[in-house]
């Protein structure tokens, strides 16, 4: 019990460190103010997509979406989000190789 609530109140102070900002003028795309360098539990991630300076982005992101729909800036260059993508990908596959 004392592991759930420590991981929801991880996850509550990830939010509050995390901000997605509109990014250039030309450009609908969100992005990210900044991005937790502390590790977010990867049993609440749903989704993720990448938002990188490329795409005209001042700072490189994955964005993770939990369960509840809160988005999760995150580092691209670490390896717990490594982790938590690699799950997600693995996941994803399993469903698409059994649904018809």
């Amino acid at each position: 019990m004392a592991s759930h609530a420590a991981a929801l109140l991880a996850l509550s102070l990830l939010i509050l460190w995390t901000s997605p900002a509109l990014g250039d003028a030309n450009d609908a795309e969100d992005c990210c103010l900044s991005v937790a360098r502390r590790p977010i539990p990867g049993f609440l991630v749903r989704a993720y997509r990448y938002l990188l300076i490329n795409d005209g982005c001042s700072v490189s992101a994955v964005v993770f979406t939990t369960l509840r729909g809160h988005q999760l800036c995150a580092p691209p260059d670490q390896p717990w989000v490594d982790r938590i993508i690699r799950r997600l990908r693995k996941n994803s596959a399993k469903g698409k190789r059994y649904s018809r």
